[in-house]
């Protein structure tokens, strides 16, 4: 859905605020570079195996001035976390940055994240690998995630209202 970048400093160069990070290696690689994610989604898990000590402690170092944990079922997009997604990008929009504890997978929430960051924001995820992907926020990718939306199994309709509130 965007650039793909292996160096850290090249991406926020390139990224605009607010910016979401996907993942915890994502969520990671922004602090060590200086920059807290203004909303992360974490799971303590990088393909599928447990994080780091040293990079679940980056992440836990309080960095965050808000923590929130949400259940999400792995290849799902629970109620709980698209509410609390829309609730830390408003906390975003306030100053104040959230890491969304997932109790769960975080995998899919690129997709909400996109849907409802404000145009212009940066949403990052991982491509194992390969290097973090920057996502521009604008109509047209916003438009795709949409469309990805109505082709997915469940309710869009309320998925879009649990993001716009």
């Amino acid at each position: 859905m965007g650039a793909v970048y292996t160096e850290t400093d090249a991406l926020l160069s390139a990224a605009e605020p607010p910016i979401v990070a996907v993942g915890d290696m994502v969520t990671y690689h922004l602090i060590e570079a200086g920059r807290t994610p203004d909303v992360a989604l974490i799971d303590g898990l990088t393909k599928r195996s447990a994080i780091d000590d040293h990079v679940r402690e980056a992440i836990e170092s309080g960095v965050f001035d808000r923590e929130v944990t949400v259940s999400n079922p792995a290849a799902g997009l629970s109620a709980a976390l698209l509410s609390a997604l829309a609730d830390a990008l408003d906390a975003a929009a306030e100053g104040e940055t959230t890491v969304l504890v997932v109790d769960g997978e975080e995998d899919l929430a690129t997709l909400p994240a996109v849907a409802a960051a404000p145009t212009g924001a940066s949403v990052v995820y991982g491509q194992p690998d390969e290097g973090m992907v920057l996502v521009d926020c604008d109509e047209e990718i916003k438009a795709r995630v949409s469309d990805l939306f109505d082709r997915m199994d469940g309710d869009a309709d309320r998925l879009r209202a649990l993001l716009e509130r």
